[in-house]
């Protein structure tokens, strides 16, 4: 009898120390484990990771970086194909603006095209691999239509509307020739806002510039050759680079951004946010974007 009440003992202290571990777990994944390293002289570090989809987070953790008086100098490390145009455009002013207090060293990974290419070009330096994925300076609209699809089916889409092109890309009626010329003529624009920004960043002739902006991508061998990337090295080059710019002495400490605290509603509305666009999506909806195509960013696959 006192075996079976040892044994149940052992069991429920071992639920309640599983219990616990998965609580703790649970913590760390909805309020973020917070800075990893909050005080001391050093180099800050701030990633990008993936599709650019929004601004807020990544534009924090920059702002951060330029107030905090231990950072003496920033890497960036740019890990993504690229993305919507107006969080680009917000991260890229947000690198622009600690550029002008600190020094801005960009390290690229595999792939840093398209809008990834564009936040990388306020830096002081920009470092990327031989065979990093770059350039694919460019805008791209994708539009489907669905017309066919439904005509099978059988059925009927009616749109009211302001003005003849409130319904320009619509997925249930044809693109005609003054839609097509009127969109045309905004991806035109945003290419030219996007051929001026790395002009005047890399401080190249716009002409030049527009001659190698036709959406082609590079290796990052090719990009140093062409200019759009200062040196081939790693992210260790990068990291001693900024801290020989800040005057470390040394091997430099990295100051790393906390991490966002997230409540359960965050992960909720992130959930609905992405079966809304996915829904979007697949119903023909559109977007613009400084993205690189998803099979050229895989390596083709």
């Amino acid at each position: 009898m006192k075996k079976n009440h040892v044994v149940i003992g052992v069991i429920i202290v071992a639920a309640l120390a599983l219990l616990f571990t998965l609580s703790i777990q649970i913590a760390r994944l909805i309020l973020g484990d917070g800075p990893m390293v909050s005080s001391g002289e050093g180099v800050g570090y701030v990633e990008v990771k993936g599709p650019i989809l929004e601004s807020e987070e990544i534009v924090k953790q920059l702002s951060e970086m330029r107030k905090k008086t231990n950072v003496k100098a920033v890497v960036l490390r740019i890990e993504s194909p690229g993305g919507v145009i107006g969080p680009s455009q917000e991260i890229y002013e947000a690198v622009k603006k600690l550029a002008k207090t600190k020094k801005v060293v960009v390290s690229m990974g595999s792939v840093a095209a398209s809008g990834g290419y564009h936040i990388a070009i306020p830096a002081a330096v920009i470092y990327a691999n031989p065979g990093t994925i770059t350039g694919s300076i460019g805008v791209l609209m994708k539009l489907a239509n669905v017309e066919g699809l439904m005509d099978k089916v059988g059925m009927k889409a009616f749109t009211l509307k302001s003005g003849k092109f409130k319904d320009a890309g619509s997925p249930v009626r044809a693109l005609t020739d003054e839609d097509r010329a009127l969109l045309q003529g905004v991806i035109d624009n945003l290419h030219t806002q996007f051929v001026k920004a790395v002009a005047e960043a890399r401080k190249l002739p716009v002409e030049e510039v527009r001659r190698l902006a036709d959406g082609r991508v590079y290796t990052g061998e090719q990009a140093v050759s062409l200019k759009l990337v200062d040196r081939l090295g790693t992210l260790e080059d990068a990291v001693e680079e900024a801290g020989r710019l800040a005057g470390i002495k040394g091997e430099p400490t990295l100051l790393m951004p906390p991490k966002k605290r997230k409540h359960l509603r965050d992960y909720l509305l992130e959930e609905a946010s992405g079966f809304f666009r996915e829904i979007v999506r697949r119903e023909g909806g559109f977007s613009v974007n400084y993205e690189l195509d998803p099979a050229v960013g895989n390596g083709g696959r």
